[in-house]
């Protein structure tokens, strides 16, 4: 009895830990470049015949939570007519100075400032190839589908767009700003596919969040009523069998 307590009660903190996950892949589905994550699962096992009931499957299968990784697929491409809003089609992130550190994105909605420099919609640099800020002058702005930045009819330089080997190699920070868990992890891309004039949106569906959602808490809910349960015959057990040992 005691062991199906405990059980359950991981399977509940566990389930709860993934709906915050959940929650926080529907809040940003609307969010340029968002990647949405993804939780993982280690069981708990509960013995000789677990699975043979629909508590015991989940408990068992959702026991728990051992951690989350990104979901890299490529979001929706959609055209906005802004020559600094840029989309990355297939693998690669933009590079950004933030005043904690680079970090990376997929939200290219970028704009010049008054002194030229190209930055995020939060005022960070962002950076070339050689990982310097660039600065853009006057003139119209051209965009090629390498990164090649062109200003007045002259190149300026080239983006610098980066990859990475697996998703655990990049840690969430905020909405769509990612940290490179390895310094040495980024890859400079030889070859990458930019469009001008478009913004990738998240790679996060609302309606599958949704059901995403609506079944963990069902489980969860599940979960509580089990461990209502082994509470009340603790609760038993404790007043009526132990008094007559």
């Amino acid at each position: 009895m005691d062991s199906g307590y405990y059980a359950a009660l991981t399977g509940l903190v566990a389930r709860t830990q993934a709906m915050d996950t959940v929650a926080a892949n529907l809040a940003n589905a609307q969010t340029p470049g968002y990647r949405a994550e993804r939780e993982y699962f280690r069981s708990a096992l509960l013995g000789e015949g677990a699975a043979d009931s629909q508590l015991g499957q989940v408990v068992n299968n959702f026991g728990l939570l051992g951690g989350t990784t990104l979901n890299l697929q490529q979001g929706s491409l959609i055209a906005t007519g802004n020559p600094l809003d840029l989309a990355i089609d297939g693998r690669g992130f933009f590079a950004i100075q933030t005043a904690n550190g680079i970090r990376y994105t997929r939200d290219g909605s970028f704009h010049r400032t008054q002194d030229g420099r190209l930055v995020t919609k939060t005022g960070d640099a962002v950076l070339d190839l050689t990982g310097k800020p660039i600065t853009i002058p006057p003139g119209d702005i051209s965009i090629g589908d390498t990164g090649i930045i062109s200003a007045a009819g002259g190149k300026v330089t080239t983006l610098g767009i980066y990859d990475f080997s697996s998703a655990a190699q990049l840690k969430p920070e905020g909405g769509n700003m990612y940290i490179a868990s390895d310094p040495k992890a980024p890859q400079l891309m030889k070859e990458p596919s930019l469009h001008q004039g478009t913004l990738e949106g998240s790679n996060q569906d609302i309606v599958q969040g949704s059901l995403d959602l609506l079944m963990m808490q069902r489980q969860a809910e599940m979960m509580q009523k089990a461990v209502s349960l082994f509470h009340s015959d603790f609760n038993k057990f404790a007043t009526e069998d132990l008094p007559r040992i």
